[in-house]
C-alpha cells in the first residue's frame, strides 16, 4: 500500500504545532499506512517573527535551521505554493530555482500566517516586516548614533538620538522597549549622555493594552516610563519625511528614525490559492478547521477565519491562538482519518485569557485572567515565562 502525503505549508508557529499534532495523534499511521509529512515554506529555515524586535536593537539571530526544531521524520521543501487544486488534490509551487512544480496531497494543512500592515509607500519610515528590515533599523539608529557624537546643534542631535514608533500594539511596546535599552547602552559606550536617547511610542487609542483590564493598560505605560519610553495617546503618525514625523493632530515630532508596527494582515499569497475567502482575505473553515467545500484540506492560524460555534467570537491573530488551534487538530485529522466524531473549535481565550508582553531587556509583563480572576506578573519571571513560551511555540530543542 502507499503511503498517505500530509503536506504542511507554512513553518510557522501554527504550522509547527499542527506537524507536531498530527504526528503524535496519528503515530505516522493511518489504516495501515504510512503517513508521510512534508513542510513547506519559502524561507530556508524557521523564522522567529514574533521576535523581531531583537535583531532590531541587537545582534540575536532569529533564524533558526529546520534541523534544530524538535520535531522529526518530516520532509522540508522550500518554495511559495501558487494554487491548490482539490479535485486532483495537488498543490502547484514555485521552488527555489522558480521553476514550476507539483506535489500529491492526502491531507493538507493550510498556515501560511500573516504579514506585518504596511502604510503607503509615501508615508517614509521602516516597516518591521523581517529580519532584513530589522537589521535595516538596528544599522540605522546605530548611525544616528555616530552622527550624533560630532553633532554640535543641540536640537540636531537629539533628532538623531530619537525613534519613533508608530502603533502601540505588543509589537509597537516590545520594540519601543528593546530598542530604548540597547540606544542608552550604546549611547553611554559611545560617550554620549544617555539620557537624551528617546524613544516615542505613538499611539492612537485611549490607552494601551485594550485586549485587557485599564490596570494592565497602566501598568505597562509606567514599566515603558522605566524604560525611557514616551507614550503619546490618541496620537497616529500620518507621514515621516527628511527626519520630520507628521501626527494626526497637526503636531510634528522630530526624529531619525521612524518605524511602523501597526498591525497584521493575512498572509496576501491566499488571495491566488484557490480557497474560499472571508471579505478580511481569511480562510474560510467550519467549527473543525475544515476549509469549506475542499475535502482533506485544513486550515489554522493568522490566515484562517476561527470561529467558535457556541459564542460566535472569532480568534485573534496570535501565537497563544495558533498553538491550540494547531493542538486541537491533531485530534480532529486523526477523527476524521477513523471516520469518528471530530472535536469542534472552542475559543482558547473563552477558558483563560493569557497574553505576555515583552518589556526589554530579560523584564516582561504576563496578565492571565481566569474565572473573572486576575493575575498580573512582572520583571524577571515574567520575562521567563514569555521566553518559555516562545522557545515552546518554535519547537525549539
Amino acid at each position: 500500500m502507499n503511503d498517505l502525503t500530509c503536506i504542511i505549508i507554512g513553518g510557522g508557529h501554527a504550522g509547527l504545532a499542527a506537524l507536531k499534532a498530527i504526528q503524535e495523534k496519528t503515530r505516522f499511521k493511518a489504516d495501515g499506512r504510512r503517513i508521510r509529512f512534508v513542510l513547506f515554506d519559502r524561507q530556508p529555515c524557521h523564522v522567529r517573527k514574533v521576535m523581531l524586535f531583537r535583531p532590531a536593537a541587537g545582534e540575536e539571530d532569529i533564524k533558526i535551521p529546520w534541523t534544530d526544531l524538535s520535531l522529526e521524520k518530516f520532509e522540508f521543501v522550500q518554495g511559495t505554493v501558487q494554487s491548490v487544486d482539490s479535485r486532483e488534490k495537488r498543490i502547484r509551487y514555485t521552488d527555489t530555482q522558480e521553476k514550476d512544480a507539483r506535489i500529491h496531497y492526502d491531507l493538507l494543512v493550510t498556515a501560511v500566517g500573516s504579514i506585518v500592515r504596511r502604510p503607503n509607500s509615501d508615508q517614509g519610515g521602516i516597516v518591521l516586516t523581517d529580519p532584513q528590515a530589522a537589521e535595516d533599523i538596528r544599522d540605522r539608529w546605530r548611525t544616528n548614533l555616530r552622527h550624533a557624537l560630532g553633532e554640535t546643534n543641540p536640537e540636531e542631535r537629539r533628532r538623531l538620538m530619537t525613534i519613533a514608533v508608530s502603533g502601540a500594539g505588543i509589537s509597537g511596546i516590545e520594540t519601543s522597549a528593546e530598542l530604548a535599552g540597547a540606544m542608552r547602552k550604546e549611547a553611554a559606550a559611545l560617550g554620549l549622555d544617555s539620557s537624551e536617547a528617546s524613544v516615542y511610542l505613538l499611539n492612537d487609542k485611549e490607552r494601551l493594552f485594550p485586549e485587557g483590564p485599564e490596570k494592565v493598560g497602566q501598568k505597562l505605560e509606567r514599566a515603558l516610563k522605566k524604560c525611557s519610553v514616551t507614550v503619546l495617546h490618541h496620537r497616529k503618525v500620518m507621514r515621516e519625511e527628511a527626519g520630520v514625523v507628521t501626527l494626526n493632530n497637526g503636531e510634528f515630532l522630530r526624529a531619525g528614525l521612524c518605524i511602523w508596527t501597526i498591525g497584521l494582515i493575512p498572509n496576501p499569497i491566499l488571495r491566488g490559492m484557490g480557497l474560499p475567502l472571508a471579505s478580511d482575505g481569511r480562510v474560510l473553515v467550519d467549527e473543525c478547521y475544515r476549509v469549506q467545500g475542499m475535502a482533506d484540506v485544513y486550515s489554522i492560524g493568522d490566515c484562517t477565519r476561527i470561529v467558535d460555534p457556541r459564542t460566535g467570537k472569532t480568534d485573534q491573530m496570535t501565537c497563544f491562538e495558533a498553538g491550540m488551534q494547531g493542538s486541537r487538530l491533531g485530534k480532529i485529522v486523526r477523527a476524521d482519518l477513523e471516520g469518528s466524531p471530530a472535536p469542534v473549535h472552542k475559543r482558547s481565550r473563552s477558558v483563560i485569557d493569557v497574553f505576555s508582553i515583552g518589556l526589554g531587556q530579560n523584564r516582561g509583563l504576563l496578565w492571565s485572567r481566569k474565572w473573572g480572576l486576575d493575575m498580573i506578573i512582572t520583571g524577571k519571571m515574567a520575562w521567563k515565562l514569555k521566553k518559555l513560551a516562545w522557545d515552546g511555540a518554535s519547537m525549539l530543542r
